[in-house]
């Protein structure tokens, strides 16, 4: 091959050193592309002081705020549904109850235990002389005096007692992939939501794993289980009819670029950083990454790009806009911020390769391509 050629042979190669096969953007590319035709992209966010105390302060789902209005249950009325025992006694013998046909009475008694019932869908009971007694939505004392009044023209001295010995009405559902599902009945003194999770045999999952859902009269909040047992506020009361799921979410953030590892790696705990998801990849290459070319890739709500005083590009879901962050590991201090910076479920680590990478690439593959040739000219250059 005559020189001439050997140079045509370069200029292509030249020409074609954008299309060399890489693991994806350079940090000049990502920069470029933030914005084309005059349409912003996404939001390029150089990560700084003031961002880590954005994002640090980002208030997170919270059953306190949402459910702030609520606090110990009232004291619980008898509903439909529920079982009960209603207990009479006179003061003396030869009255009404006296002599009971009831098995649970022997003769002379001066008491009658009526058979457990359940509240009919009518909200009443049936009570032997007393007639339907109405009882959905009224303390026991109140039954009691009911049926007393109703009792007290017919009956010695008649003293009531009535007890609720199953409530459907004064129970909380507890349910979820994560625990042992269960309709458990609320305590007189009221119960907490770790109080229900322990009586069901507490969570099958691991805590940093495991989300706590409540719906409470048709509103849903979703915290982590490590957000309820860490933060006692958290830990509110449980009303009637609540439903309390336990789910399994295992959370994952994604590396690629010039890091140790290119994965899917799972957290480990709630909380992570960005400079904890780092070396879970594996950190950067050394003969590869561009140090100041480390990229987070995220959605990020209304509330947090407002904070961020960048503009609102709705095209994510749920109106949330796409942003990119860029970490300049170069600067020592950029360390301690990312010993800050909150890493997300989903989240999108990326490290580019420097420059100088695609270069070496680029004389790699010359050498690859022109190095025989050259040998082929210097060797018949050689024969006499």
């Amino acid at each position: 091959m005559k020189p001439v050629a050997v140079v045509g042979l370069l200029g292509c190669l030249l020409a074609g050193c954008s299309a060399l096969p890489t693991a994806g953007p350079t940090a000049s590319d990502v920069r470029r592309q933030e914005v084309e035709n005059n349409q912003i992209r996404f939001d390029l966010v150089d990560i700084d002081d003031n961002v880590v105390a954005a994002l640090r302060a980002a208030p997170g789902e919270s059953l306190q705020a949402r459910f702030k209005k609520y606090g110990a249950p009232p004291q619980a009325r008898i509903g439909i549904g529920d079982s009960v025992v209603v207990s009479i006694w006179e003061a003396a013998g030869g009255g009404l109850f006296g002599a009971s046909a009831t098995d649970q009475v022997s003769t002379g008694s001066r008491s009658v235990t009526i058979p457990e019932q359940v509240v009919g869908r009518d909200g009443g009971l049936s009570v032997p002389f007393a007639g339907r007694v109405p009882v959905a939505g009224r303390l026991p004392i109140e039954v009691q005096r009911a049926i007393e009044r109703r009792l007290a023209e017919k009956a010695i001295e008649p003293q009531v007692i009535v007890s609720v010995t199953k409530s459907l009405a004064n129970s909380v559902t507890v349910t979820g992939e994560a625990v042992s599902g269960a309709r458990v009945p609320l305590s007189v003194r009221g119960d907490r939501l770790l109080d229900l999770i322990a009586a069901v045999g507490g969570t099958r999952s691991p805590v940093y794993e495991t989300f706590v859902r409540l719906s409470r009269g048709g509103v849903t909040a979703t915290i982590p289980m490590e957000a309820l047992v860490s933060n006692p506020a958290e830990n509110i009361y449980a009303q009637p009819g609540d439903v309390l799921t336990l789910v399994r979410l295992p959370q994952s953030f994604t590396a690629f670029g010039a890091t140790g590892a290119n994965a899917q790696i799972p957290f480990t705990a709630e909380k992570m950083t960005l400079v904890e998801g780092l070396a879970k990849a594996g950190g950067l290459q050394d003969q590869r990454s561009d140090p100041a070319g480390v990229f987070l890739f995220r959605f990020e709500p209304p509330g947090i790009v407002n904070a961020l005083g960048r503009p609102q590009l709705r095209t994510g879901p749920d109106g949330s806009s796409p942003v990119v962050y860029r970490l300049d590991l170069r600067n020592a201090k950029s360390y301690f911020m990312a010993q800050r910076f909150p890493l997300h479920d989903k989240d999108i680590i990326y490290v580019a390769n420097a420059d100088l990478n695609e270069l070496q690439k680029f004389f790699g593959l010359l050498n690859t391509l022109t190095g025989p040739v050259i040998s082929g000219i210097v060797v018949k250059g050689a024969v006499p």
